[in-house]
């Protein structure tokens, strides 16, 4: 994925404003292609399993309605959200060919949600388990075991309690949550496989325990379905990823700085000699977070821009005293800096990040839906 990082335009005269670009909001581009082509690379990682797309949280912050269409191109056919909510707006846009599970089960205000999108709640406890029976008798439904991580699903004792009963109502799929796929020499992977089999074995229904991680740990974590969620969208610890996303960031004016001036909130930041920053219209409302003060990089091109400054809620500045021309747009993520590695610099994970990117960005997409 290449994308321009904007038109070059003359540098200002010193001491004048940058011109202000078309569009004060940043452009996140999201690439449908690599994201087709990092679910068909699960797929084949997840041999004779059935790959399903975790596309819970808007897709990853990415647009749920375009990534699943996407999907369903590529053959995608299982898709998992978090919300009955979610799961009505992904069936509205995908129509009523696939499958969707719901990863919280059947709340109390769902069954009318559930009932008229023809959704799957994975039904985590006893309580859960009565209401759908009372609510919707003979509507599809799965079950969430409980295997280690203490978060969602039947424990080992309730389920053996209720197993035969449920069973003979024939649930659409069995799953559990791995803990810690991202860490494969961890130990819980092993106890929970072994939890999972004693507790799944012998039920005849489809089962799923792994998401990326999981896949990624091998054929006896794959069992019927996985649920590629984090790696579609580029990130850990998926590391043969295709990049997806790229997030450019407007410049909206330009200053000179003579040496011991400082730049934004604290007086954080000490020019050390004369320097061009630059105004980007992006901050921590929009899900680039104050941690990231001092530490992320931004780029023009191949170029390294240092922040400087503290991340505020709207902007950010960046020393572009080295840049010949200073561009329209500078990019935070890029091949360059992908989402794990901006993460990295603000002590957070791939998954925040992207889940945090605000709606005030202008999303574009490459690629055919």
């Amino acid at each position: 994925m290449q994308i321009g990082a904007g038109a070059k335009r003359p540098l200002p005269r010193p001491g004048a404003p940058a011109k202000r670009p078309d569009m004060a909001c940043g452009t996140l581009t999201i690439d449908l292609d690599a994201i087709r082509a990092n679910w068909s690379a699960l797929a084949h990682a997840s041999g004779g399993a059935e790959a399903g797309a975790v596309i819970k949280a808007d897709a990853y912050g990415l647009g749920a309605d375009t990534v699943g269409k996407a999907l369903v191109s590529t053959g995608a056919r299982r898709f998992f959200v978090a919300l009955a909510e979610e799961g009505a707006a992904l069936r509205d846009a995908l129509g009523e060919a696939p499958d969707i599970y719901i990863f919280s089960g059947h709340m109390a205000g769902d069954t009318a949600i559930l009932r008229g999108a023809n959704l799957i709640p994975l039904l985590n406890s006893a309580g859960q388990l009565s209401r759908h029976r009372d609510a919707l008798p003979g509507h599809p439904f799965g079950i969430q075991l409980d295997t280690g991580m203490n978060r969602l699903g039947l424990e080992e004792a309730d389920w053996r309690a209720m197993a035969a009963e449920v069973l003979a109502e024939k649930p659409q799929l069995i799953m559990s949550h791995l803990a810690c796929a991202d860490e494969p020499d961890h130990p819980m992977n092993a106890a929970q496989l072994a939890a999972f089999r004693r507790m799944s074995d012998g039920t005849g229904v489809p089962r799923s325990l792994s998401a990326t991680g999981g896949i990624l740990l091998g054929p006896d974590f794959h069992f019927d379905v996985t649920r590629p969620g984090i790696g579609l969208y580029g990130g850990l610890p998926f590391a043969e990823a295709a990049p997806v996303v790229r997030l450019s960031l407007p410049v909206i004016q330009t200053r000179d700085v003579a040496a011991g001036e400082t730049v934004g909130y604290g007086n954080t930041w000490t020019a050390a000699a004369p320097a061009r920053i630059a105004t980007l219209a992006a901050g921590y409302a929009d899900g680039l977070i104050r941690a990231m003060t001092g530490r992320a990089k931004i780029f023009a091109g191949d170029t390294l821009c240092p922040l400087a400054g503290r991340v505020s809620m709207d902007m950010m500045g960046v020393d572009v005293t080295h840049l010949a021309q200073v561009p329209d747009a500078l990019d935070i993520i890029c091949p360059q800096q992908g989402v794990d590695a901006l993460a990295e610099a603000a002590g957070t994970i791939g998954y925040e990040i992207l889940t945090s990117l605000g709606h005030r960005y202008r999303r574009t997409y490459m690629g055919a839906v």
